[in-house]
């Protein structure tokens, strides 16, 4: 079940979630490359990184699951945001040149599909970016940030889960090496424990962050697949009588 997209705002916009950005945000720094004139899409909620790493794109897309809902961006210009079914994405096959996900995969119905429906929308030199909460981290144990909720991750579950949809792990990073807490006196040592953290106690980070490049030697076999999803209009009616009869020329009603 994804978490709902009030509380992920409301938590960024928190001391502790501005903290918890800036410390993924160096995470992602160190492993991605600036491709101007790329086509992006974020798969989540990854509005905060895409703000700041999709500057120098062609265009931006921000994806949110219809599980989550979702909010308008930018809030200047024409509307980015797409509500959508992570397995049965709206776009092309080849369209896309990087995704990025955030608070996505870990709550994934079918991980596998999801990665598969990536793969298909990426163009052959596509790359996917995923941040995931850390299995052995402490941010995975405290359900009062997002990061406490869905199936968090290790490093060869999540590698392990990549190969198996054709996508080969090229660069790894982590973030959020302190602890969760609200308390003041607690983030007045963000700085602190987040460099230590990474020197002596790097396995137990809150998340994990990967890159993984396309593969496309392995041969994919072509099928068919039937949604799995019933998609009801919102406007259509309900309780609508009289379906059983017919009427004759002169409008008098006949029973069929």
């Amino acid at each position: 079940m994804h978490t709902d997209i009030v509380d992920l705002r409301s938590f960024y916009a928190s001391p502790l979630g501005r903290l918890a950005e800036r410390s993924i945000t160096m995470a992602l720094s160190s492993i991605w490359a600036n491709v101007p004139n790329e086509r992006l899409v974020g798969l989540g909620y990854a509005l905060p990184w895409l703000e700041r790493f999709g500057t120098d794109a062609e265009r931006v897309f921000a994806f949110m699951p219809a599980t989550q809902g979702a909010v308008v961006w930018p809030p200047n210009g024409p509307t980015a945001t797409a509500l959508v079914f992570d397995e049965e994405l709206p776009l092309v096959d080849a369209s896309i040149d990087r995704m990025l996900m955030v608070h996505s995969l870990e709550h994934a119905e079918n991980p596998r599909e999801t990665l598969n429906e990536i793969w298909r929308v990426l163009s052959p030199a596509g790359r996917v970016v995923i941040v995931v909460p850390n299995r052995r981290g402490v941010w995975a144990r405290f359900e009062h940030t997002p990061f406490g909720t869905g199936r968090p991750y290790s490093r060869s579950q999540l590698a392990e889960l990549l190969r198996e949809t054709n996508f080969t792990p090229a660069a790894w990073s982590d973030a959020l090496f302190f602890p969760p807490s609200r308390r003041r006196f607690m983030m007045r040592l963000h700085n602190i424990m987040e460099s230590a953290g990474r020197k002596l106690w790097p396995i137990f980070s809150g998340v994990i962050v990967v890159e993984a490049q396309k593969r496309l030697y392995q041969g994919v076999p072509i099928a068919q697949r039937t949604s799995r999803r019933v998609f009801v209009p919102a406007l259509s009616p309900q309780g609508v009588t009289g379906l059983g009869m017919r009427f004759e020329a002169d409008g008098d009603p006949r029973q069929p």
